[in-house]
C-alpha cells in the first residue's frame, strides 16, 4: 500500500510540474496534461495509430527476442570462460559507448529500409547490457554450484541448463529490464530516421508539422507502455530474488 501511495504521489508531482511548465512556456511549446490526454484518446480511436503501434510492437518483439537470446548465450559463454570474459569486457564496453546514431548509415547499407533495419538497431542497443548482466552474474555465482555439477559429472550443456541458468535467472531478468528500455529506444530511433511506419515515424511527422499535441500524446503512450512493462519485469525480478 505504501509503495502504491508513493508511486501515486510521484505521478501527481510530475503532472503538477508538467502543468506549471505548460503555463510558463505556452501552448505552442508544450501542451497541457489534459490536452495531451484528450489528443491521446482521439488517437486511440483511429485505425492508423494502431497500425503504427503494431509495426513498432512487431519490431520491438523481434529485436527483444534476438537481444535476449544473443545476450544470454554470449554472456554464458564469456562468463563460464573467465579469461575470455576479462578480454571481451573492455571491448564490449567501448563498443557500447559508441554513439549508435553514427552507425545507422551502415545499418541501412547492410539491412536496407524496412523492418530488418529497425530490428537491427534495436538489437544494437539492447544486446550488450543483457550480455554484461549475464556474464557478471556468472562471475558472482557461488563456486559450489559448478563444483557440484562436476561432482555429478554433468555435461557442459546440462550444467548450463540445470545449474547456471537457474542460479542467474534473477540477474538475467534485471538485465532484461534495462535491455527492454534500450531496445525500445533503438527501435524508435530507427523508425525516426528511415521508416514510413511505426510510432517513431509518427513522432517525426508530428515534429516536421510542429504538432505539439501529437508529439506529447505519442510520448505519453510510450511512457505508459514502457512503465507498465518495466513494472511487470520488476515484479518478476522481486519474486525471483525472494524465491
Amino acid at each position: 500500500m505504501k509503495r502504491f501511495t508513493d508511486s501515486l504521489l510521484v505521478a501527481l508531482v510530475i503532472v503538477v510540474c508538467w502543468q506549471c511548465l505548460h503555463w510558463a512556456v505556452g501552448n505552442h511549446s508544450l501542451s497541457s496534461p489534459l490536452s495531451t490526454v484528450e489528443a491521446l484518446i482521439q488517437m486511440l480511436g483511429t485505425a492508423s495509430f494502431w497500425d503504427n503501434a503494431a509495426e513498432t510492437a512487431r519490431a520491438l518483439a523481434y529485436a527483444l527476442v534476438i537481444a535476449l537470446a544473443g545476450g544470454v548465450t554470449l554472456g554464458v559463454l564469456l562468463g563460464v570462460n573467465r579469461q575470455s570474459g576479462l578480454v571481451a569486457e573492455p571491448i564490449l564496453l567501448n563498443l557500447y559507448a559508441l554513439p549508435k546514431v553514427t552507425l545507422y548509415p551502415l545499418v541501412l547499407l547492410v539491412f536496407g529500409l524496412g523492418l530488418s533495419a529497425k530490428v537491427a538497431f534495436g538489437v544494437m542497443h539492447g544486446l550488450i547490457p543483457i550480455l554484461m548482466f549475464t556474464m557478471n552474474a556468472i562471475r558472482e555465482m557461488r563456486p559450489v554450484y559448478l563444483r557440484a555439477s562436476k561432482a555429478m559429472r554433468l555435461s557442459f550443456v546440462r550444467t548450463i541448463v540445470h545449474v547456471v541458468l537457474p542460479a542467474i535467472l534473477p540477474e538475467v531478468v534485471s538485465g532484461l529490464r534495462l535491455g527492454f528500455s534500450l531496445t525500445l529506444l533503438g527501435v524508435l530511433i530507427g523508425e525516426m530516421f528511415a521508416s514510413q511506419h511505426g510510432l517513431g515515424y509518427l513522432l517525426t511527422t508530428a515534429m516536421n508539422l510542429g504538432d505539439i499535441r501529437t508529439i506529447m500524446a505519442v510520448a505519453l503512450f510510450l511512457t505508459v507502455f514502457a512503465l507498465s512493462c518495466n513494472g511487470l519485469l520488476m515484479m518478476a525480478d522481486r519474486r525471483l530474488k525472494h524465491r
